[in-house]
């Protein structure tokens, strides 16, 4: 009887501290108005898709690149390698639907055809005939279905860590955090920074490069009004790939096409996904790198845009 008194103790007080925390505003909704404060600069450009203000940015002059980041991300992973691409190229990149500064679509449908339906339309906005495509994790999933859907528009294909086919492995457990009722309900309401950084040394093969900054950018754009809810919405979608149908839409690919594969990414492994990628592909090649992670873009940007730039340049 003791111990079971101890834990109801426990766990008022635990309710007691997380009450206090969200009256107190530390895990509130942050605008989209107060995230430009910080998140906005002279390249940002907002384009309306959908009822979305869809964030993004389009730099640089040259043959035009279109970089998309994966899930819980934004365009700001990508800012290592548009600060050496945008000397000899036009950079575009935007915050997808459910994340970043655009925020959740009035649909809450965030399936891989939709997500493909809404590249469409914004590149149709952009105003490009031909581009190369770049995409990481969620992101590569979207890229490599919008080179199957619209090959004509592919100059080049780029896969970073690209998910899309059987990872042989349990869900990540902020996926499956969020599937649980209890669990979502509060994550609309705490959302911890230390969670995020948590989440953010799964995806990372080097923790000491995960700076404090980075993570309040990633906490403060998960913070981002209804990108919490639109989180909750994605993990219960049944994200199980259809392994055939993914299969025979990477065969019909003949765009040529890199795949930069983190040899510790942990989230989508390199044996199950990367090198599976890489058979199925008519015209692909796989570079592994030994020292990265889910995000090499971000991680070792310097190493990753090597690779991509030789690619570019073949």
């Amino acid at each position: 009887m003791k111990k079971v008194f101890i834990k109801k103790r426990i766990f008022k007080g635990i309710i007691f501290i997380l009450l206090f925390l969200i009256y107190n505003g530390s895990y509130r909704d942050i605008s989209v108005e107060e995230l430009k404060l910080d998140y906005v600069n002279e390249h940002s450009k907002f384009v309306e898709i959908d009822g979305m203000q869809v964030h993004y940015r389009d730099e640089g002059t040259g043959f035009p690149i279109v970089l998309i980041h994966g899930t819980g991300s934004s365009l700001h992973t990508w800012n290592d390698w548009t600060k050496e691409l945008t000397k000899n190229y036009r950079v575009i990149r935007m915050d997808l639907p459910a994340f970043g500064l655009t925020g959740p679509n009035k649909n809450a449908d965030y399936t891989i055809p939709n997500y493909t339906k809404f590249m469409h339309q914004f590149l149709t906005k952009m105003n490009l005939e031909k581009f190369h495509l770049i995409g990481n994790s969620l992101g590569g999933n979207i890229a490599w279905n919008y080179t199957a859907d619209y090959p004509e528009k592919i100059e080049k294909l780029i896969l970073v860590d690209a998910s899309g086919l059987l990872t042989n492995k349990p869900q990540p457990a902020i996926f499956k955090m969020a599937k649980m009722p209890v669990l979502s309900s509060l994550f609309l309401y705490v959302t911890p920074k230390f969670f995020i950084k948590q989440n953010m040394k799964e995806v990372y093969a080097d923790d000491s490069k995960i700076t404090d900054d980075l993570v309040t950018r990633y906490h403060k754009m998960s913070l981002r009004t209804g990108n919490r809810e639109a989180f909750i919405d994605r993990a219960k979608i049944d994200f199980k790939p259809n392994e055939k149908t993914g299969l025979e839409k990477l065969k019909s690919i003949k765009t040529a096409t890199l795949l930069i594969w983190g040899a510790k990414d942990t989230w989508i492994p390199l044996k199950s996904v990367g090198t599976k990628m890489d058979s199925v592909l008519p015209n692909s090649k796989l570079v592994v790198l030994e020292n990265s992670g889910h995000v090499p873009m971000e991680e070792n940007p310097e190493e990753s845009l090597k690779l991509l730039l030789d690619f570019l340049n073949q």
